[in-house]
């Protein structure tokens, strides 16, 4: 998920899908150190995505705090 997509969405959706993404990369590695993982590079592309959300989450998070300081 690109991160221009991510920005679009709340809060609470960007952390339902960050814990998707942590399952998700909990499940690659469980299938890889069991050698059933085939595709070993969908580890490293969910944690660009998990680091990607993350980046989102503080944007939203330091917009947030700056637009209530200035109230």
């Amino acid at each position: 998920m690109k991160a221009k997509e991510l920005r679009l969405k709340s809060l609470n959706e960007l952390f339902k899908i960050l814990e998707e993404e942590r399952k998700k990369l909990f499940n690659l590695k469980l299938e890889k150190n069991l050698g059933k993982l085939k595709q070993t590079h969908l580890i490293k592309m969910t944690r660009k995505n998990i680091a990607r959300i993350l980046t989102v989450i503080n944007e939203k998070r330091k917009e947030n705090a700056k637009a209530e300081n200035n109230r």
